[in-house]
Order: structure tokens, then sequence, then C-alpha cells
């Protein structure tokens, strides 16, 4: 049976293909659709986690029962799942483990460009890397082979492109596999204190030699004849580029990028007169191959930066790319920004005004820090605002100016720990959890604070009121974002206390309520054109042409949703709702 499906599908249906039973994760931008394409599957059970880690920690105890099981992360997941990842590599698996790893060359929506290839050999495991989406649907077949033949966990990784491109596959049925059930004990394989650790370290490494002399047969590793006077080695998405840019060229395709098939490599090498390597950000595969003894020609262009295109490849091999197409004429700029209605707004709107320096991390309110709002300072990793908010205090920072603002499924993440930290260590300072009952940036995904798992269950919610109270913050509290006097009262209120304290922004996405009253317009006869509207950054208010003195921007009822934090910020009542004279927001507030 043949279908269309994205690479991420593709690795969903792999792993029903392949009889998995178990799946869950965290999501994250390219890889966030594999476990919803999963848990719409028959007779499977997928969940989102709280954070990578856990995810990991829990397909492992799914492996122990005998079943397989897959996780899936974006790149940067995998440093929050490394610490249960590296010793994985020595207590091996029961039933098949799969950990998929999304990179994101070019940074589509990422805050780096890692090349998490190096986690297959800092830890010693197989990584196997699709070109397509036929490629995502046997390679997760194949691993899960992998790692039941060699008792290990296989990383697959996928990048933004192979995630989201389609094409057409070829499916099959599901395998069967025997029932699971409670494990036998098995210490000296699971329990890894340092005298059973010793002995599975060797394991691993006698695997490691299995695994080499496996690369060497394995059909994952392609040889494609073409002219011998140029050879490329790629894997990957890379491969796609260089045999577009090239396709006259022999290759050697590398499916298991880890460990590399050396024998295959050098035969090769023998075979073509210039050999390059071609792959996405760093040269994994071009210093080991160079380790090997094998002459590589040395690239005109690096592509160490950025995401690779066939033009970029034709550059890096020395070829003249063809001439860039001039870009579409008339199209309007859209610059990244945060939605019409964002609840997130308001709250930096007043932190703008407050002069407060705003520690932050990864999610939609990352976009507070562009213009006009220009409210967000600082920007690491998940979680990292709250520490990065209690050390400043520590380090002599006045905690009247010191914000934290930081996600809901962020703080279950990894900023409930930073909330401890400040607490037990006596810190100062406001933490905003920017509660909009959805991952947003990822998709709208559920977590432990929205009360609803993947699979549409009722279930235990988070409450962060109760939950900061217990671990020791006696100051908190829940603010409506979009009625701008409680933020304000608040955020002043806190702020000014000698101790920590935390201010729950409750206001779902937009995206999930639509609308939440009548769309507003501005009355052209009470407009001063003094553009405060205009600071606040709503996609949906229109400047006037070059800012023309003494003229009104206009409010776009198609994209205004009525939240009415630009009626609050008029100081002339000047904005109503649409075709009615009702009077300012505060006198009518819409709940």
């Amino acid at each position: 049976m043949k279908d269309l499906l994205s690479g991420n599908a593709a690795v969903a249906r792999g792993a029903y293909e392949a009889g998995v039973t178990f799946a869950t994760g965290y999501p994250g931008t390219p890889s966030s659709e594999i476990l919803a394409h999963f848990a719409e599957c028959e007779d499977v059970h997928a969940e989102w986690a709280p954070n990578e880690k856990t995810a990991l920690e829990a397909a492992q105890g799914a492996g122990l029962a005998g079943a397989r099981a897959l996780v899936t992360m974006k790149h940067v997941g995998l440093n929050v799942a490394a610490d249960p990842l590296f010793t994985a590599a020595y207590t091996g698996v029961g039933g098949g483990l799969v950990v998929v790893s999304a990179d994101d060359p070019g940074m589509h929506s990422s805050q780096n460009e890692q090349d998490n290839r190096h986690y297959a050999r800092a830890a010693k495991l197989p990584m196997l890397e699709p070109a397509d989406s036929q490629e995502a649907l046997d390679f997760t077949r194949e691993a899960y082979r992998i790692s039941e033949r060699f008792d290990v966990p296989v990383l697959l990784r996928m990048t933004t492109r192979i995630s989201h491109s389609a094409s057409v596959v070829r499916t099959r049925r599901r395998v069967k596999r025997p029932a699971v059930g409670t494990p036998a004990p098995d210490p000296q394989k699971y329990v890894m204190i340092p005298a059973y650790a010793r002995r599975r370290h060797a394991f691993a490494e006698r695997r490691m030699e299995r695994l080499q002399a496996f690369a060497e047969q394995t059909k994952l590793n392609q040889l494609i004849p073409g002219d011998k006077n140029l050879g490329i080695i790629s894997a990957g998405v890379a491969f796609q580029y260089a045999r577009e840019a090239f396709p006259r060229a022999s290759f050697l395709k590398l499916g298991l990028s880890y460990p590399l098939p050396e024998k295959l490599i050098k035969k090769f090498a023998r075979q073509v007169g210039r050999l390059y390597v071609v792959e996405e950000l760093d040269p994994f595969l071009e210093e080991q191959i160079k380790a090997l003894g094998v002459k590589l020609r040395r690239k005109k262009v690096s592509t160490i930066l950025g995401e690779l295109n066939p033009d970029r490849v034709a550059q890096a091999l020395g070829r003249k790319s063809q001439p860039a197409r001039p870009p579409l004429q008339g199209l309007p700029q859209r610059p990244p920004l945060l939605c019409p209605g964002c609840p997130h707004r308001p709250i930096y709107v007043e932190l703008r005004r407050l002069k407060a320096f705003v520690t932050g991390d990864i999610g939609c309110y990352t976009l507070g820090t562009l213009p006009p709002l220009e409210a967000l300072h600082t920007c690491v990793c998940m979680g990292a605002g709250i520490g990065h908010a209690h050390g400043l205090v520590k380090a002599g920072a006045d905690p009247s100016k010191i914000v934290a603002v930081i996600g809901d499924s962020t703080f279950v993440h990894s900023g409930i720990t930073g909330l401890v930290n400040m607490a037990y260590n006596q810190g100062a300072g406001t933490v905003i959890i920017l509660d909009n009952s959805t991952t947003a940036m990822t998709g709208g995904q559920v977590h432990p604070g929205v009360g609803r798992t993947l699979e549409g269950q009722e279930t235990a919610q988070v409450d962060y009121v109760k939950l900061a109270q217990a671990v020791g913050i006696r100051r908190a509290r829940a603010v409506d974002p979009y009625n701008l006097a409680e933020t304000r009262r608040a955020l002043e209120e806190e702020l000014a206390a000698p101790e920590p304290s935390l201010i729950v922004a409750q206001r779902p996405c937009i995206l999930l309520t639509k609308r939440v009253s009548e769309p507003r317009t501005i009355n052209e006869d009470e407009c001063v054109a003094c553009f405060r509207c205009l600071q606040i950054g709503c996609p949906a208010i229109i400047a006037p042409p070059g800012l023309e003195k003494g003229k009104a921007p206009h409010i776009d009822p198609q994209l205004c949703v009525g939240c009415t934090v630009c009626a609050q910020v008029c100081p002339k009542n000047a904005i109503h709702s649409l075709g009615s004279d009702e009077g300012p927001w505060h006198e009518k507030r819409p709940l």
C-alpha cells in the first residue's frame, strides 16, 4: 500500500509497523508531529511527558517489560535527556528503544544549531539518518531490529527538511509482538553501581566492535555508482542536496552514520578521483574519515553554518551556482511577532513601563525582545530565566527590577526546580508564569498544566499557585493579563516585596479561543495620534503611512480579536467596540 507522508508521519508509521506500543516525548519543532501521528494509531499508548529526561526514563521502563518504545524530541531536548541516555548505553534495553533527535539546521525554530551526531559518538550508540520519508519509515523499523539485536538504544537523526517534507512511501502491516509483563530482576544489568557499571562498560565497548562489523555489511549504507572522477560521501538530507547538485557523481550514502563503515569508505575512496564529504553543520563525518588516512578534497566554501541547499553544495565543491532568482516584488514584510490578542503582550507592555530587567527562555514569549515591545533581555534554554533572575539578585542586582518570565509548559518542563532553588536559597525577584493553557510555539500540544492527556483523557492538573506555595514561595497569585490595571497593580506589589514571588498570568492562547469580544475601532474624531496603541505591537493596528502627524491609526477588524489592550493604553478613550458607542474597556470588562 502506498501513501503520501511527511518524514515525521513516516517515523510514526514505521514505529507502528515495528510493533511499538509505548511512545512518549516532549514537543519541539521539528519533531512534534511524530507523537501526534502515532497517537492516532490503534492499540498503542502515546503521551506527552513533562520533559525529555522523563520521557526517556519512561520509555526505558516500558522496555524493561519487553515492549518496544519510541521517544521523540528536538535536538536541544537530547541535552535534557542526556543523563539517562549515556547510562542506557551501559544497561542496554529490554524491548527495542529508538530515540528520535530532530536537528534544526538554519535555526528555523531553535536557539542553536547543535549537531546531535556527536551524541552517538560520545554515548557509543548507533545512529541512523534517513534521507526521505520512505527511509524514515524503513529506518525506524530497522532501528528496532538493531536495538534488540545489539541490546542498545538507537538514535534516529531527523532534520527539519526531512521531518516536514512529504513523499510517497510504501507501507506494510504491523508486526506481531509477544505479550509484555513484569520483568525478572537482573540487577547486574540494570543497577549501575560502580561494580556492575564497570562490567557493562566493557560490554558496551565489545558491542561497538560488533556494530562496527555490522556497519560494513548493512544495506543501510549504499554505494551508488557514477562518474568515477568525482566521489561524494554523504548522509541524510545533505545527500539529497549533493545528488541534485551533482547527479552524475559517484556516491557513498551512509544510512548508518555512526559507527562508520571504515573498510567500505576506504574501498570507495580507491574507486574515485576527487573525493568530498557533504554534510550539514559540523565536520562529523569528515574528521573521522580523515582520521582513517583517507585523502579528502578541501571544500571551497565552509558548510558549517546554516542549512544546506543544492546551490550551497555546488559552491562548496567549486562549481558556480545558478544565479539566484530575484525576490518577488510587492510582497509585504512580515517580521516575527506575537499574534493579535496574544495574552503575553500586556505583560510586556507593563514590564516595559516599569523598566524591569526581564529574563526568559524559549517560547512564543521570546518575541517580546523585538520592537516595539523590547522587554525581554535574556534567552538561553528552557527554564533558564528563573535561574538567571536568581543569580542576578544574588550578585547584587536590585530585586525590585528583576523579573523572570516563563511559559506554562516550560515551567513544568524545567522551571519548577528553578523556583525551588529561589525559595530554598532565600532569593528575591518576581517570576511570571505566562499561562496560555498550551504548548503554543510547537503547535498547541497539551501538558500537565492543562488537565488533559495527549489521548484526550481528563487528568490531574497542576495548580501553579499551590505548587509555588508548597515549595516555599509565600507570595503567589493569579491575574488576568488582559486587565492592565490588575496586572500593573500585581507587578508593582510583587516587585516591591523583599522576597521571591510568583504571578500566574492566566489567559488561553488566542489560537485556542479565536476571539475574546467584538473587534475594536478607532474613532478618528477622538484620536490625537499619540500612537501609544502602536507601541503594544499588535498586528491588527495599522500605522498611518509614514506615521503622518495628526493621522489616526486603523484597526483591521479581520485581525482584531477584541482583547481590548489597545483601548486600555489609549489616553483619550478613542478606541471602542466596532459598531457601538460603548465606553473604555475598564467600564465593560469582557470576560
